[in-house]
């Protein structure tokens, strides 16, 4: 799932100024904060679409992805993983 993010709410959120800085903030926090974070600002958005080709830059850290796109556009992007249902073991019964 890809979702277009308020650039403005994601800086302020990580307490950065641009996406470069924004790299080195999630590389020195605790990953479960910035899944946390990155959960949180993805509630209530839509699916948009992204042109792969026109990325300029990209932050990947655990199951999501960020890219900043030529127009200064972010979008987050998330890996729907089928762990949960890997981990779960048969009834006894």
């Amino acid at each position: 799932m890809i979702l277009l993010l308020n650039k403005d709410s994601l800086f302020s959120t990580f307490g950065v100024d641009s996406f470069q800085s924004l790299d080195s903030a999630i590389n020195s926090m605790a990953p479960s904060m910035v899944d946390y974070y990155l959960s949180d600002l993805s509630n209530g958005m839509d699916d948009s679409y992204l042109n792969k080709r026109s990325i300029q830059d990209s932050i990947t850290t655990g199951d999501f992805s960020l890219y900043l796109d030529y127009d200064e556009e972010v979008y987050l992007e998330i890996e729907e993983s089928n762990t949960s249902l890997e981990l779960e073991t048969g009834s006894l019964w």
